[in-house]
């Protein structure tokens, strides 16, 4: 057996590959950039062939960087969630865009059954809302609306971007893990298999849905890169970085800021209920027992960012963005609600739209840029508030993601949620939680908690703002994001 884990970490603006030793260290990886398309507003797709063409690349690299097939003990699989791919079983070849979990162009459709009173009992058997960000919406569109996708409905294969990945990696073998499938709001959250009436409802063949598996064990092979490599680990992006963290006991919470920003609460072996519009979601499945999760799903956070960076000029890279917030003694007044792609928990509000509030003469660059990055600790704040409503209040948050590398960023989480905030040294904590569980798969760790050793060093962020400061800028929150709520449509 080979002593290295790969990790294929397949993300919404990028996909990667990462070679791990294991006892944690990140050897090397090798990245390439996935082009996003915006065909109309509120419509965000992938090339699934793009996709598929790029993690093959960059796998490869690291197959190379490891000195061969041969060396690699076991592939990890870890994706961008509620992400849909079409594609043709006899071909292989995909038959239309993939849907990208940001897009919202079911949001229509959504509120018509919120209004016809399904989201209740939607709500009990996925733990999931009505929103167009779930798979099932997503793909009842495409069968109502892509001939070339409903004219193959015998041929037809559906599946998240791991489902997708997969089936290529093994020449067909047509499979999601519990976590994804618990994403498309048609697995029903207590048996863990898909539900005919919520198939019927969004209008998904439940012919073309994958088999649900666990998230560790073997789950075929893959010769793409010679010898034999097995397929040990599957999960989505926020349950692999949460796996990562170690958040193996009830109550451990963690954050991701990458190009969303995701919170989940591990919450044990039976699933939690939100009446405060959170989602509860499988946080791994092993042997067939799941274990489950409490989650505050927010849209935009470093695609925050980028848009400044890209769209608007104000930056040149996101490494500025800590010196510019450094640069003012605080926000001017100025808030910044990145509802880019409508507002995520606890709002649910799919057709909101970003604003920027308080410009005044006073205002210069640095204050908006200011006003983005305290965006992420309000978002959080608010998250907070419904999670502790829930009975899910945080102790110490464990973050991670791209964005964290800014230490502006991650005092600014410790002062507005006035509690110890932890950041592990190797922040790829998604890619970490992948090579966990593919570790767990091929039998090279005797479980979770043994494979956690890989986890490393943690550095750590106490409260050190007045609270009146802290009751300020969120009463100035509250009444910027209850206007855009407000103004939706």
């Amino acid at each position: 057996m080979g002593d290295h884990i790969l990790v294929i970490d397949e993300g919404t603006t990028s996909t990667r590959a990462m070679l791990f030793a294991l006892d944690g260290r990140c050897i090397a990886s090798e990245a390439a950039a996935l082009t996003q398309h915006y065909p109309a507003p509120g419509r965000v797709e992938h090339d699934a062939a793009e996709i598929w063409r790029k993690t093959l690349r960059v796998t490869a690299a690291m197959v190379a960087q490891a000195g061969g097939a041969e060396r690699i003990a076991a592939i990890g699989i870890t994706n961008q969630r509620e992400t849909v791919v079409f594609w043709d079983r006899t071909t292989g070849a995909p038959l239309a865009p993939a849907i990208v979990w940001q897009d919202r162009r079911t949001a229509a459709k959504c509120r018509a059954w919120r209004e016809a009173g399904h989201e209740p009992d939607v709500q009990a058997r996925t733990g999931l809302l009505l929103d167009p960000y779930f798979s099932g919406s997503k793909i009842g569109w495409a069968m109502r609306e892509w001939p070339e996708v409903a004219a193959v409905r015998d041929r037809l294969a559906v599946g998240t971007v791991e489902s997708w990945l997969v089936w290529n990696l093994t020449g067909g073998a047509h499979i999601s893990d519990a976590t994804n499938a618990s994403r498309t709001a048609l697995m029903d959250l207590t048996t863990g298999r898909w539900d005919a009436g919520l198939a019927e409802l969004f209008g998904a063949p439940i012919s073309a849905l994958p088999e649900i598996i666990d998230c560790a064990g073997t789950f075929g092979t893959t010769t793409a890169f010679g010898a034999a490599i097995p397929i040990c680990g599957l999960a989505g992006d926020q349950q692999a970085a949460s796996i990562g963290q170690s958040c193996l006991v009830p109550g451990q919470t963690k954050a991701t800021f990458g190009t969303g920003a995701f919170v989940l609460t591990q919450a044990g072996r039976a699933a939690p209920t939100s009446s405060h519009r959170l989602l509860s979601t499988v946080a791994w499945q092993l042997g067939g027992e799941r274990h489950y999760a409490l989650e505050g799903s927010v849209f935009v956070a470093g695609s925050l960012i980028q848009w400044l960076r890209d769209s608007l000029g104000l930056i040149g890279d996101a490494a500025e963005t800590d010196a510019l917030a450094r640069s003012v003694a605080d926000n001017a007044g100025v808030y910044l609600v990145p509802a880019l792609s409508g507002l995520g928990a606890p709002w649910w509000e799919p057709d909101a739209r970003a604003a920027i509030s308080g410009l005044s003469f006073a205002a210069s660059k640095a204050h908006v840029v200011r006003a983005a990055l305290e965006a992420m600790a309000h978002q959080a704040s608010d998250l907070k508030r419904a999670f502790a409503a829930d009975g899910q209040d945080w102790d110490v948050l464990r973050i991670d993601g791209g964005m964290v590398a800014n230490d502006w960023m991650a005092q600014d989480l410790a002062d507005m949620l006035d509690l110890t905030v932890e950041r592990p040294r190797f922040a790829e904590t998604t890619a970490l939680g992948a090579a966990m569980l593919a570790g767990v798969g091929a039998g090279l760790f005797a479980d979770l908690k043994a494979a956690s050793a890989m986890r490393g060093e943690v550095e750590r962020f106490e409260p050190r703002l007045d609270d009146d400061v802290r009751q300020a800028r969120l009463l100035g929150w509250k009444r910027a994001v209850e206007c855009v709520a407000a103004a939706k449509g």
